[in-house]
């Protein structure tokens, strides 16, 4: 899927690669039955993608606060590479004694799942559930001289098309991709994927007319349509979005369970005692939570859901299952 302004949060330590790439301590018995022992040095969180992007963004945000109440450094450092495989391999290798975490991307934890049967990890069994922190829809937009003006005027315009028509994402598995794909289904227009590296280089090629349409995450695009670049023409939220007033929902446009976000969720290392997990979900839903944090995320379009374990648990799978079924009758590959 997919919001990209200035990530908040900046104070939050960079991290030094050799924390890292230390051994781990193993972990002993008293700490597995005693979270209070936690935390007993920093708190490094591994972000599986570039600077600046969604999950980078509430990474930041939610370590500069959670290091006040904790007492200690809480780290970020990115590692991306693989579409958050190369990052998601080394978490599930850190001991599960809290001191290292993982944020993802609907991608990373269910896009993937769905997508590559020969991914070399589990979201489901080689991590352990902290918290679906923020969520963000995605914006179907066109630019500012596409004859479509809503939703019913594109979809009358791609079936004239005959499938002569492209959309740009920023990648193959994306969830603007499944987005799109999804749209496809429901709507029964033909329309080709042109993927790119990112979603600023989708939306770059949109703006100059190369393709004709995109389901773009909301921080991504919002600059552009504000500025008169691109046309939305849905939100994929269940409610309108205050930061585009006057755009339909999906319903409002006339199609019914198209409610897509791309979000964000915090995970351990499978393994990990259920009371320290309890505490580290508690950790970071008081640091997204908190009066400073949550309206610097909300300003630029995350809808900040802290759930408990349990709770993001089982939206996950039913994250995994959604779009594995999208996948199987799109007949998407990874290639």
């Amino acid at each position: 899927m997919t919001h990209r302004v200035p990530a908040p949060g900046r104070r939050a330590l960079l991290a030094a690669p050799a924390l890292l790439l230390a051994p781990a301590a193993p972990m002993s018995a008293a700490m597995a039955q005693a979270p209070d022992a936690w935390p007993s040095r920093p708190i490094s969180v591994l972000v599986p993608f570039v600077a600046g992007g969604p999950s980078d963004i509430v990474a930041r945000a939610a370590a500069n606060r959670m290091a006040q109440s904790i007492g200690q450094p809480v780290v970020v450092e990115n590692r991306p590479g693989a579409n958050g495989e190369v990052c998601a391999r080394v978490v599930m290798r850190a001991q599960p004694d809290g001191h290292t975490l993982m944020i993802g991307s609907i991608g990373v934890w269910a896009i993937n799942a769905a997508l590559r049967p020969n991914l070399g990890y589990d979201p489901v069994r080689d991590f352990a559930p902290l918290v679906l922190a923020a969520t963000t829809p995605n914006v179907l937009v066109v630019n500012d001289k596409h004859p479509a003006r809503d939703m019913a005027a594109l979809t009358a315009w791609l079936r004239e098309r005959g499938g002569r028509a492209s959309y740009s994402t920023s990648g193959v598995g994306s969830s603007d991709q499944m987005t799109t794909e999804l749209f496809k289904l429901r709507t029964g227009t033909e329309i080709t994927h042109v993927p790119y590296t990112g979603g600023a280089a989708a939306a770059t090629d949109l703006i100059a007319g190369n393709v004709d349409l995109s389901f773009q995450n909301l921080g991504t695009v919002a600059g552009h349509i504000a500025g008169g670049r691109l046309r939305a023409l849905m939100v994929t939220s269940e409610r309108p979005h205050p930061v585009l007033p006057g755009v339909p929902t999906s319903r409002e446009a006339g199609l019914e369970d198209f409610v897509v976000t791309s979000w964000q969720a915090f995970m351990a290392p499978a393994g990990i005692p259920v009371p320290l997990r309890n505490r580290l979900a508690g950790a970071l839903r008081d640091a997204l939570l908190h009066p400073e944090t949550r309206p610097r995320l909300e300003q630029i379009g995350f809808d900040v859901v802290p759930t408990t374990p349990e709770d993001y648990s089982r939206f996950q799978q039913a994250e995994i299952d959604r779009w594995r079924e999208v996948v199987r009758r799109a007949n998407i590959t990874a290639g």
